[in-house]
């Protein structure tokens, strides 16, 4: 038996490997359940016991040199591949694939970068809002079309009989949290406040039920409706471009008073009609007004002193006009062909 230790000993010494196959076959010989290393340990049963000692010390050695060879060999391998795969020169490039912001996140990031330059400040809020600070303190009248179920997401609705009713509801605009900055600063005010807002509507190419604004209010003395469009026309063309036009169309909202509707010419059909914009040349961007003297007075702000604007705008819509994308679905679908278009915009 010791012969038989003395010879295994000098293969396992001896014994090179080219390729992972042949690493495994080392083991398999050596190593495994049956290998020749287990048919020894039973043959050692049967060693007189005057040899025992010296033969169980050789078998042991034999074990210990089996191991060390089959993690030196497998060091081998790998150390080898690694060296093949770093300095073959003829590898193509690492295939490590840059990321990029998703494309609303580029238009959010590049909306506020240009109210920042003209003096606003970024205002952020909950998403998950009561009813005082998304319809009350805004002038919405208890009837008012907005507060039904077919328009607002409810978390939970408190019956009117309730002592202290408050409905919380996720937020249907960003409005609250201008609520919170009026409430919580004194004028002047020239805040922004990006986020994501939720409405129970029918998705479409134009419309779905989960989308982003940025909405802007600016409180202060003297502040007029030619402030508004001023700050409403720089907005536009450093968005859209400087041939950009904007018309602005008379409208209702329960916050602003008087207040108006911006349009921008389509730049998706260069005015000339698509699905986008029906076909008119024109696609709305954003609702616009002067802020009504009630919502003023409900936040404690001294209406008599003080006159503001306020403006709110989806992210999506100045999205599909910057890159020309005619279905705003896609921003949600993750489809990795239309984000991958994206890679070189930050």
């Amino acid at each position: 038996m010791l012969a038989k230790i003395n010879n295994f000993l000098a293969e396992i010494s001896a014994a090179t490997v080219n390729g992972p196959d042949e690493l495994e076959s080392f083991r398999l010989k050596f190593l495994s359940k049956k290998g020749l290393l287990s048919d020894l340990f039973e043959e050692f049963r049967n060693v007189p016991a005057a040899d025992k000692k010296e033969t169980g010390q050789k078998l042991n050695l034999l074990k210990q040199k089996a191991l060390d060879k089959y993690n030196l060999l497998r060091d081998g391998l790998q150390s080898s591949d690694e060296k093949s795969s770093y300095n073959d020169l003829s590898m193509p490039a690492f295939p490590w694939n840059h990321g990029s912001r998703h494309p609303i996140s580029i238009i959010r990031n590049e909306i506020i970068n240009i109210f920042e330059r003209i003096g606003f400040t970024v205002s952020e809020g909950p998403e998950i809002e009561d009813d005082d600070h998304v319809f009350t303190k805004l002038n919405f009248a208890p009837e008012h079309p907005a507060r039904d179920m077919q328009d607002t997401f409810y978390v939970s609705r408190i019956s009117p009989e309730d002592s202290n009713p408050e409905d919380i509801l996720l937020r249907t605009h960003t409005s609250s949290v201008q609520v919170r900055v009026m409430q919580s600063h004194k004028p002047p005010i020239r805040t922004i406040s990006p986020g994501r807002v939720f409405r129970n509507e029918a998705i479409s190419a134009r419309a779905h039920c989960i989308f982003h604004q940025v909405e802007g209010l600016y409180i202060d003395e003297n502040v007029s409706f030619a402030d508004l469009k001023q700050t409403l026309l720089f907005y536009a063309r450093e968005m859209f471009g400087r041939n950009t036009e904007i018309r602005l169309r008379p409208s209702y909202f329960p916050f602003t008073e008087p207040s108006a509707e911006m349009d921008v010419s389509c730049t998706i059909c260069g005015g000339k009609g698509c699905n986008v914009c029906k076909y008119t040349g024109w696609l709305e961007v954003l609702g616009c007004g002067m802020v009504h003297p009630a919502v003023l007075e409900a936040c404690s702000i001294d209406s008599k002193k003080y006159t503001g604007f306020a403006f709110g705008m989806g992210v999506e819509r100045p999205a599909m006009l910057k890159y020309q994308v005619n279905d705003l679905r896609l921003y949600f679908e993750n489809d990795i062909r239309f984000l991958e278009q994206f890679r070189t915009a930050f």
